[in-house]
């Protein structure tokens, strides 16, 4: 008896097999290939800005202070003790006022000293002028007296001469007579020229003297300034700013004291970071913002130094200052530095830094997604940034940090 076989139904059953396993394996491929799923970006939590074409003001910005443009520092001459303060911070003080006064018993018997030594100074120059005088006029009596003796020896040897001639006296009398005249003669030449020598040392001596006393009379001056720099005065008309101190404390020669501004002449000091402070330069305009009002100003000087990884730029204001506008007061300050015209800018994004190729997502379906594209970045500004290449106008960037989805090419946006 003949048995039927099932040849066909064995031979589709491997095809389903081998078609099933074929679309498993197409189907794991395209899953590979589509990437993980575009997160969802709220549209709130972001700002965005349309990429525009024409003049692009390149600015700096920094935070800074207004400061007096004439600052006076009071400083201890001496040291002492904070007796009396006069005055406080904030009052306005002419160039006589007293702001406080100082007490050193030490130097008050230093400045009595150095008196009493100039005294003794100033008497020994006079004992000395005297005595010098004396000494001076005895030499001049004496050269006085040997000049007449030569001069009566000079008549006496004409008088023998004549008398010689008559045979009246003998030849040893007259040779004796002019004798006599020439060692008159020398000894006045002598006593001249020892006059001549005391009046020269003499003059010298006094002038040692002067010297002394006038040494001492510096040092006693000093003395008197210190005792004097005790009644600490402003020196100067303005508005005492600062006057850290405490009755009682004591100051060393060099502490300030105090210090005193003029309120009608500020500066802006502004700290702009080091690597945008390369391009600022005396004369450029600047905007100071003194949060309830702003002023014009010009940069008028650039700290060569860095100091905090920013350098210091002084800004002079021009026109009428504000109500507000007093020393020590926090302002932002921003310089022009450039007008770039015709070129393609954006608003600046959080991580774009100048002359730099960055990702950013560009905006596209109306608004539903972003995607990552390539730009590179030209010249910046405040708020702003040049673009070279990568985005054109009207193109809408998203400017905020999109750092969370570095490993995405692609976001929705809902």
């Amino acid at each position: 008896m003949d048995i039927p076989r099932e040849p066909k139904k064995n031979k589709k059953r491997w095809l389903y097999i081998g078609a099933g396993i074929i679309a498993v394996v197409v189907i794991t491929v395209a899953l590979g290939r589509l990437g993980p799923a575009a997160p969802s970006v709220d549209k709130n939590t972001i700002y965005t800005d349309v990429v525009q074409r024409g003049e692009m003001v390149r600015r700096v910005r920094g935070p800074g202070t207004l400061i007096s443009e004439q600052i006076r520092w009071i400083a201890a001459l001496t040291a002492g003790r904070v007796e009396r303060i006069f005055v406080q911070p904030g009052a306005e003080v002419d160039s006589s006022t007293v702001l406080l006064e100082l007490s050193n018993p030490e130097v008050e018997i230093q400045a009595l000293e150095a008196q009493r030594q100039m005294t003794n100074e100033e008497a020994q120059l006079v004992n000395l002028r005297t005595n010098l005088e004396n000494q001076r006029l005895a030499q001049e009596a004496l050269v006085a007296q040997v000049r007449a003796q030569y001069l009566e020896a000079q008549r006496t040897v004409k008088n023998n001469e004549e008398l010689a001639e008559k045979g009246l006296i003998s030849e040893i009398e007259l040779q004796n007579s002019r004798d006599r005249a020439v060692e008159l003669e020398t000894r006045l030449e002598i006593e001249r020229r020892r006059l001549e020598v005391m009046t020269d040392a003499q003059q010298s001596r006094l002038s040692a003297q002067r010297r002394q006393v006038e040494r001492f009379r510096s040092i006693a001056e000093f003395r008197k300034n210190l005792v004097e720099s005790m009644e600490v005065v402003a020196g100067v008309s303005g508005v005492l700013a600062e006057l850290p101190l405490e009755s009682g404390q004591w100051v060393r020669p060099g502490d300030n004291l105090a210090r005193i501004v003029q309120p009608g002449r500020l500066k802006a000091e502004l700290r702009i970071p080091e690597t945008q402070a390369r391009d600022v330069a005396v004369g450029q305009l600047a905007l100071i913002d003194t949060r309830n009002d702003t002023i014009q100003g010009r940069v008028v000087r650039i700290d060569p130094a860095v100091q905090a990884s920013s350098v210091t730029v002084d800004v002079r204001l021009e026109g009428p200052l504000p109500k507000e506008a007093r020393p020590d007061l926090s302002v932002d300050g921003t310089i022009e530095i450039e007008r770039l015209t015709d070129v393609l800018y954006v608003g600046r994004p959080a991580y774009g830094q100048a002359n730099s190729l960055v990702g950013l997502f560009k905006v596209v379906e109306n608004g539903d997604a972003a995607v990552r594209v390539t730009v590179r970045l030209g010249r910046s500004s405040v708020n702003t940034i040049e673009i070279v290449d990568g985005l054109q106008v009207g193109d809408e960037v998203i400017l905020s940090d999109m750092s969370a989805w570095d490993s995405y090419d692609r976001v929705r946006l809902r």
